[in-house]
């Protein structure tokens, strides 16, 4: 049989896409070009997230989704400030505190709630729970779209989110490095999901749609945008050679290929849930809403898979996997693990 080329662990794991990666190699082949931002690539890449988002908003790029999030976190809070956060966030589980080094010494207040999504009157307790100058100051709400376990906010779900944290003058924040995916599941626009529902700041990723490197902020609130550009420089985020980063983001946007990945990222999530869903000893925890699958396997069947070569996280153990669909995941491969799925369980049983 043919060995595994692609796999479940992340969809940080596959390459670029065509689209992104001809434009890259036509951008490096243009010979050359001013650095640090100042080029025709990096220009049209902002131009384009402005009319993919039907705003004005200020445009910049980084290398990675922590810098994404976090400076972005630190653009609106002071050290004394707090962000108010899902305990299975990513800037919660994954940042190394990247959060309150960047911002000086801001933290996160976090509640786990159902389906790692927040709630309007969760974000109004934290926000004034504890007053006066004994404790931190709440000044951010984040919110990660898709979230860390695969669902997804409505549209009307982030507008109450983000008119809860207006009336307590928090501004918001979005961690989207699945937000392509939310957008095509919803049917929405991304205008009518980020700033048309009170999102300040986004963090739009690339990498997981398909870029080899390099995340969007979108600064959508005038107020915020004083000075982002220092901060970038002194985080060691501005890229020398930025075109040979936006060009990728140029490939995505000309071709609609951020859109197609997501699209056909999502449909292999929803074959790989069908062949998952009625296998005995199988459980699906949560609503298949973006790109990823989460199901509880007996931990033989675990075993069984990763002895065959199949990689995917135990997300949170010891029953409950995680399986991840990138934009290049093919039919084929989502039906060969359904079957050896399958036959772990058989053989387990």
């Amino acid at each position: 049989m043919a060995p595994m080329t692609k796999q479940f662990a992340s969809d940080n794991n596959a390459g670029i896409c065509p689209p992104a990666l001809t434009a890259m190699l036509e951008a490096n082949a243009a010979g050359h070009a001013t650095g640090y931002g100042d080029d025709a690539w990096t220009a049209e890449a902002r131009t384009r997230l402005q009319e993919l988002f039907e705003c004005d908003c200020d445009v910049h790029f980084v290398f990675n989704g922590t810098a994404a999030n976090a400076l972005s976190l630190a653009q609106i809070c002071r050290p004394y400030h707090a962000a108010i956060a899902h305990a299975f966030s990513h800037v919660v589980m994954d940042e190394a505190g990247a959060p309150s080094f960047f911002s000086g010494g801001a933290t996160l207040l976090t509640a786990d709630e159902p389906r790692a999504k927040l709630t309007p009157e969760t974000v109004t307790r934290l926000a004034t729970a504890m007053p006066g100058v004994h404790h931190v100051k709440p000044a951010a709400l984040t919110l990660t779209q898709a979230t860390e376990l695969g669902t997804v906010y409505t549209r009307e779900e982030t507008v109450a989110l983000t008119e809860a944290a207006r009336a307590v003058g928090l501004k918001v924040h979005m961690d989207g490095a699945r937000f392509a995916n939310a957008v095509v599941r919803l049917g929405a626009s991304p205008a009518d999901l980020s700033w048309r529902a009170g999102v300040d700041i986004l963090s739009f990723g690339g990498v997981k749609n398909g870029l080899g490197l390099g995340e969007a902020v979108l600064v959508f609130d005038p107020t915020l945008r004083d000075e982002f550009n220092w901060r970038l420089k002194q985080a060691g985020q501005l890229n020398s050679k930025m075109r040979l980063a936006t060009s990728g983001w140029c490939g995505l946007l000309r071709s609609e290929a951020w859109r197609d990945n997501a699209q056909h990222a999502n449909a292999m999530a929803d074959r790989l849930a069908a062949g998952m869903r009625d296998l005995p000893g199988v459980r699906i925890t949560m609503p298949v809403e973006a790109n990823g699958v989460f199901a509880e396997l007996p931990e033989t069947a675990q075993q069984r898979l990763r002895a065959k070569g199949w990689s995917f996280y135990t997300f949170r153990p010891p029953l409950e996997c995680r399986f991840m669909c990138a934009w290049d995941m093919d039919e084929s491969t989502v039906d060969r693990f359904a079957d050896d799925l399958a036959t772990a369980l058989n053989d387990a049983g």
